[in-house]
Order: structure tokens, then C-alpha cells, then sequence
């Protein structure tokens, strides 16, 4: 009866603050369209939703918050985040931790994500060795506010082959622990279709295949196609049957180009890809999450892992700051993603100063986390401040145009018109 009260106050809370008229007062907004700072900037916030800039009269009982000396901003999206996993180094946890334990530790990186800007995110793929999909709880604990948390678009278990990158019982003992289509694993397209409607039966709203091996994982290859075409075509027109698009990890060349070929929407990473690989991405509007700003991350921690790993990383990563350059200069479309918890959560927006080094200006790279990531979901209900788009505001000390590292240190948070963090 305690914890029901509790849960109750926690809605009832939630509610009449998402009810209560709010006016934000800060020095100026940005535009992400234009990358200009809009001045003044007075947001009148009322049932999660921006109500009106710069009104010229207020509801009664309106709120007033004071952001002087602050700059706005929509809050900021990450297309590729594990929310349930932490990296040392090693997965070591995974094999040790039950879905009740993920949960928990999603919960907590969960609330780190949010209050560093972050009101949207991604889930790409779980990594625990259980059958619940935690993202999907996490998911929906978050839309009913019962957690401090971003709008999670879950994916459940990864799609893979046997022995892939995401078989998480790659490296175990043989017949000890073995996984199947609901896990995420398949072999033929038999096992693709059954996969993906068991993650879509459960709540999954976007689905995460591994079209290649992968850097952070025991088996050799780091860019060799793993799933087969027909595998990936099967994959890809069974979610679209569910109106649901398929994401694909995807390192190396051939397999790139196989995950573009089957109608993925986006490439996860994208290390290897070519000159015929950015030119089928441009021609078939393929989004690109290259997650570059781990690089540094991975160097700083390669004497702790496997010696597989290890290998992999070194080779492939500097390449992917290559390839990624090019990508850019082509136009090819980017969505922001990070891969915490190589990067670790709550440091997402690392990831822009990685954007920048490649290429990117400032203003594109803010677009990656705002408008392109938005579009590349679907949603036309947020990524911008404008009337009638969702109140998820966040607030930084100077102008991110001409000071990146701002993002990365985050004094506002807003989401659905529910303050979750006001620093000064």
C-alpha cells in the first residue's frame, strides 16, 4: 500500500507540473534551422507543450523561471545508447546480472542522460543475457513518469547471427547457455521473421540488426558481413510490414553496402564505408550514426581489454575518423549517436566536439542531435523550439555556435514541460 501511495503522489506530481503554466526567461534561444540566437526569449510552457514565444500576456498562476545569462535549446537526442550496460574494458557483468538487476542499472544511466540534455534517446539493442526486454520497461516507465528518464524508442534483443556481434553468449562454453530467434539470434529467414515479430509483439519500436562483426567482441573479424542478404531483405520488409525501420550495425564495406541494399534506414557506425557506399546512402536517403567520439574513449582504456578487442580497435578506429570525414563532406545525412557506454553516460555530448574534428560545423552538428535525429524517427513533434512542439528545453551558460563544449555541461533540463534539473 506504501509503494502504490508513492506512485500515485509521483503521477499526481508529474501532472500538475506538466499542467501548471511556466514561463522560461533566458538571454536567447537558438535556432536550429538557422544556427542564429533569437532574442528575447521568453517560452511560455503549458501541458508538456511550448504555448506561445515571447507572449505578450501570461496564464494566470504562471510559474516564472529566471535563465538570465542562459541560452535555449531543444533537448538533444542519441540515436545509439545501451542504457542497461556500463564498459570497463569488458562485459564481464553480463554474464553475472538478471533482467532485474539490468533494469536497475538502466534506471540510474537512464536519469544521467537526462539531466546531461539528452530528452530523447534511442535504445539500440539491450546487452544482458535475459529474455525481458528491459529497454521496452525502461520505455514505458519513462512515458508514465515513474522514472527520471529520456523518451526511450526501444529496440529489444539485436538481431544476429550465431556467434555475431551481438550473440552475447559468444565466448561461453559450447552448449552451456544457447540463444534463438526471440533472443535475437537466427540462422535463415525462417528464424528473421520470427525475431522480429517476437521484438515487436514485446514493444519494440525500432529494430537493430548486426549486418557485420563488430569492434567491441571476441570474434576475429571486425568488418565481414555477418547476416546474409536474404537474411536483411527478410528483416527489413517484415518490420515494415509492422510500419517499424530497421537500424544496421555495420563496420565494413561489403556488409554496408548488403544493409543499404535490404532498405535499412540508418548505419550504425559505418567505419569502412566507401565512395559506393555514401553514394547508394545519399541516393536511398540512408541516415548515417557514426558514434566517433568513443575513439578517444577506446584508446584510453585498450591495455584493459581482451587482446581481440584491442586489435580490432586500433585498426578500425582511426578509419572510421576518415571515412566519416568523407561522409561529411558528401552530404551523406547524420544522426547524432554516441554508443554509451563506451562513451559513458551522461558524457553523450562528447560526441559533437568529434563531429567538429571531422568536418562538421557546429550548427550541423547541433542539427544531428535536434532536426536530423527527429526526422530519422519520424517525429515532427520535437527537435525544434516553436509553438505547438513538445516542451523538452534544455539551457546552457554561452552560445553552443561558438563554444561546443557548452553541451557537455548542461544547466537546464526540461522535458514535457517537467523541470528535472535548474542550475546556476
Amino acid at each position: 500500500m506504501k509503494h502504490l501511495l508513492s506512485l500515485i503522489l509521483i503521477l499526481i506530481t508529474t501532472f500538475s507540473s506538466q499542467a501548471q503554466p511556466k514561463l522560461l526567461k533566458a538571454d536567447a534561444y537558438l535556432n536550429v534551422n538557422t544556427g542564429k540566437l533569437v532574442t528575447p526569449a521568453n517560452l511560455l510552457v503549458e501541458d508538456g507543450m511550448i504555448k506561445d514565444i515571447n507572449p505578450k500576456a501570461l496564464p494566470e498562476n504562471t510559474e516564472i523561471i529566471d535563465l538570465n545569462g542562459k541560452v535555449l535549446l531543444p533537448g538533444l537526442m542519441d540515436m545509439h545508447v545501451h542504457l542497461d550496460s556500463d564498459f570497463e574494458g569488458n562485459w564481464d557483468y553480463i554474464y553475472k546480472e538478471s533482467s532485474s538487476q539490468g533494469t536497475i542499472r538502466a534506471i540510474v544511466n537512464a536519469e544521467k542522460t537526462l539531466l546531461a540534455g539528452f530528452t530523447t534517446v534511442r535504445n539500440i539493442g539491450q546487452l544482458h543475457l535475459t529474455p525481458e526486454l528491459i529497454d521496452v520497461a525502461i520505455a514505458e516507465a519513462s512515458n508514465k513518469g515513474l522514472i527520471i528518464a529520456p523518451r526511450v524508442i526501444p529496440s529489444g534483443h539485436m538481431i544476429t547471427i550465431s556467434g555475431g556481434h551481438g550473440d552475447l553468449s559468444l565466448g561461453l562454453s559450447e552448449g552451456l547457455i544457447e540463444l534463438g530467434p526471440r533472443d535475437g539470434i537466427v540462422n535463415g529467414a525462417f528464424d528473421a521473421i520470427e525475431a522480429v515479430r517476437y521484438q515487436i509483439k514485446h514493444g519494440a519500436k525500432f529494430i537493430k540488426i548486426h549486418a557485420t562483426a563488430g569492434v567491441l567482441s571476441m570474434e576475429e573479424a571486425v568488418g565481414a558481413q555477418q547476416l546474409s542478404n536474404d537474411e536483411m531483405k527478410t528483416i527489413v520488409e517484415e518490420a515494415a510490414r509492422h510500419h517499424i525501420k530497421v537500424a544496421a550495425h555495420a563496420h565494413g564495406t561489403k556488409g554496408i553496402i548488403a544493409a543499404i541494399n535490404a532498405g535499412v534506414y540508418s548505419i550504425e557506425h559505418g567505419s569502412l564505408l566507401d565512395d559506393e557506399g555514401i553514394r547508394l546512402m545519399k541516393e536511398k536517403g540512408v541516415y548515417l550514426v557514426p558514434t566517433t567520439g568513443l575513439s578517444n574513449v577506446v584508446n584510453d582504456m585498450v591495455d584493459k581489454m581482451h587482446a581481440v578487442m584491442a586489435g580490432k580497435a586500433k585498426y578500425v578506429l582511426p578509419l572510421a575518423k576518415e571515412n566519416l570525414r568523407k561522409a561529411i563532406k558528401s552530404d551523406v545525412k547524420i544522426a547524432f549517436g554516441t554508443d554509451t557506454p563506451v562513451i559513458p553516460h551522461g558524457q553523450n555530448a562528447i560526441e559533437f566536439s568529434a563531429l567538429i574534428a571531422c568536418g562538421m560545423s557546429p550548427i550541423e552538428a547541433i542539427k544531428t542531435a535536434t532536426i536530423n535525429a527527429a526526422n530519422m524517427l519520424g517525429l515532427s513533434d520535437r527537435g525544434e523550439l516553436k509553438v505547438g512542439l513538445l516542451a523538452d528545453i534544455i539551457a546552457v551558460d554561452s552560445n553552443p555556435i561558438k563554444d561546443i563544449k557548452t553541451l557537455e555541461s548542461v544547466k537546464f533540463v526540461m522535458k514535457d514541460g517537467v523541470v528535472y534539473k535548474n542550475e546556476k
